[in-house]
């Protein structure tokens, strides 16, 4: 639990490092309320190559602080959780990729989910998020996509462009893919008229239940601008924190009610992040991101192009 105490060492450890404090909407809600900036991985990652700051403390997993750093190589990096990872990030070998590029050559572009280590990055020819990832494979010359790490969110991107030739490799979320239909059925039938709002990341026959599929910033804007009084969410538990504070600020806190599926989604890896841990990484000054040099230039590309064509 956040102290006054700590609070009052956090601002003044933040001036004194001349810090700036980013967050995901899955991590707790504690750290989130402490953070300069909280958002998506596409939000964050373009907020960071443009802040002026001597540090960044990045209240995620590992990838997202990476790219945070190949994206502002002067400024140091902090982790308030060293250990907080994505599985997905590690779900592709090199081998599919070079397979891929032998059958189609010049006309294939590897696209690569952000949720991907530096190497994957390297590998690629541009970087996607949910958010953007069907404008930026519209935008490509090439025919032939082959999406990386995640089948999902590739898959749903391979019906949404089926102009394009989508190839998909096997990873994915655990968390999201965890999300049973079942579950979601069984909340459709308490509450039939919900609106069931689910991320990308999640398996196409829970997507088949939703009316709105989108990013993490898109399923919270959709619960907090819609008409609607019941939402389901179909993604990390760790959004509801930032959808009840903008819905009470819009005054729909006493209207609008918002269900989980029973098994709840919680993304182990960023539950690891909490308040008290980003306080004593900035304290410390412990938790720094180190990229390594064998892949920084090619993962910085991919990632400035995903900047550019997202635009």
């Amino acid at each position: 639990m956040l102290t006054q105490e700590l609070l009052d060492e956090f601002l003044e450890l933040k001036e004194r490092y001349d810090a700036v404090v980013l967050a995901h909407y899955y991590v707790e809600s504690d750290a989130q309320d402490l953070a300069d900036y909280v958002g998506d991985s596409y939000f964050l990652a373009k907020k960071a190559s443009s802040l002026d700051c001597k540090t960044l403390v990045f209240a995620g997993v590992e990838f997202m602080a990476e790219s945070a750093k190949l994206l502002s190589p002067q400024k140091r990096v902090l982790m308030p959780e060293p250990s907080a990872d994505c599985p997905m990030a590690h779900m592709l070998r090199k081998q599919t990729i070079d397979e891929a590029r032998e059958a189609y050559g010049d006309d294939l572009a590897v696209v690569c989910y952000v949720n991907s280590t530096n190497e994957m990055k390297a590998w690629s020819d541009v970087c996607v998020t949910s958010s953007n990832a069907k404008r930026i494979v519209e935008r490509l010359p090439e025919h032939n996509i082959l999406f990386v790490p995640d089948v999902h969110l590739g898959h749903y991107i391979k019906e949404q462009v089926p102009s394009k030739n989508v190839m998909l490799n096997d990873g994915f979320c655990p968390t999201h893919e965890a999300i049973e239909v079942r579950e979601v059925e069984e909340l459709l039938h308490e509450h039939p008229h919900a609106v069931v709002c689910a991320h990308p990341e999640c398996a196409t026959w829970v997507l088949d239940k939703a009316a709105y599929i989108g990013s993490t910033s898109g399923i919270i804007d959709r619960c907090v601008t819609g008409t609607e009084d019941e939402y389901i969410i179909c993604t990390v538990y760790g959004v509801l924190h930032e959808i009840k504070k903008q819905v009470a600020a819009a005054g729909d806190a006493d209207r609008k009610r918002f269900y989980f599926p029973r098994t709840t989604p919680i993304c182990p890896n960023m539950a690891r992040v909490t308040g008290e841990k980003v306080v004593a990484c900035l304290r410390d000054q412990s938790g720094e991101v180190f990229v390594d040099e064998r892949f920084a230039q090619g993962a910085r590309r991919a990632l400035e192009r995903m900047l550019e064509l997202a635009q």
